[in-house]
């Protein structure tokens, strides 16, 4: 296994609404995944900013309300790139209006052309398990974590 000499930065949103949590089904590396919208923080841009220009691209809409949820708070290999450790910062965000793209009730893989889905996930305790990242299954475990 090759010496970690990287950080990988990834900036993810999660937009809430009626106990329900936004995933995007895709496809990365030739993999069908499941996870949380959101990428690469670029040089030059801050997390909010990264987190604002990824939900444009992917879901056409604008992201306001954001909020601090969760920092990666333990070491993580990345799953595509030996040499990297992951970063991940997940912020709570709102769309004003109507989500643009298809949504969706059922995992990517019926559509052998399609690439990307979004789909709304009950935030139950199994949901964690239809995650594929291990960051992102720790954001849906305290998501799923009921409050005292």
């Amino acid at each position: 296994m090759k010496v970690v000499d990287r950080f990988n930065i990834r900036v993810y949103g999660l937009l809430l609404h009626a106990g329900h949590v936004l995933v995007t089904d895709e496809v990365i590396a030739g993999q069908r995944i499941t996870k949380f919208p959101g990428g690469g923080l670029e040089f030059g841009e801050g997390p909010i900013e990264c987190l604002v220009r990824e939900v444009k691209e992917e879901m056409d809409v604008q992201a306001i309300a954001i909020q601090h949820f969760y920092t990666t708070s333990f070491f993580q290999r990345s799953a595509y790139r030996d040499s990297d450790q992951m970063i991940s910062i997940y912020y709570t965000f709102e769309v004003d209006g109507m989500i643009a793209p298809e949504m969706a009730d059922v995992p990517l893989g019926k559509d052998p052309e399609a690439t990307l889905r979004f789909r709304w996930l009950p935030l139950t305790a199994q949901a964690s398990g239809q995650i594929s990242l291990p960051i992102d299954r720790v954001v849906m475990e305290l998501l799923v974590r009921p409050t005292i």
